[in-house]
């Protein structure tokens, strides 16, 4: 079994920061993309950024200048730093990663957390 736990979320007044986290446990093999997605009231979940294993990252044109997403493969551990929170910003976050575990190598998969809420409101 693999879980994805993430942390960080919360209240915060716009112009405000945050630090979300996302730890991958279980039987893993290995870890490529680690990214988060974002789902705000009534749209649809959206990519915010992502990062490879070899540390190349995108991000979505709304959040660049202001996210930084980072990873710890030691940890298998992904960050997501936000800055400059906007009102439009407020979604629930959630963690993904395509991952290979020991029992279904070389087969692998995305898997999903359930979600951080981020509220940003004055």
């Amino acid at each position: 079994q693999v879980q994805l736990v993430e942390s960080g979320g919360g209240l915060v007044q716009p112009g405000g920061s945050l630090r979300l986290s996302c730890a991958a446990s279980g039987s893993i093999f290995s870890i490529n993309t680690m990214g988060w997605y974002r789902q705000g009231s009534g749209k649809e979940r959206e990519l915010v950024a992502s990062v490879t294993s070899g540390n190349t990252t995108n991000y979505a044109d709304s959040v660049k200048g202001r996210f930084t997403i980072s990873r710890d493969n030691a940890k298998n551990t992904v960050y997501l730093q936000m800055n400059s929170l906007k009102s439009e910003d407020t979604a629930v976050y959630y963690c993904n990663a395509y991952l290979k575990t020991t029992y279904m190598y070389p087969v692998g998969r995305n898997y999903w957390g359930k979600g951080t809420l981020v509220t940003v409101s004055s």
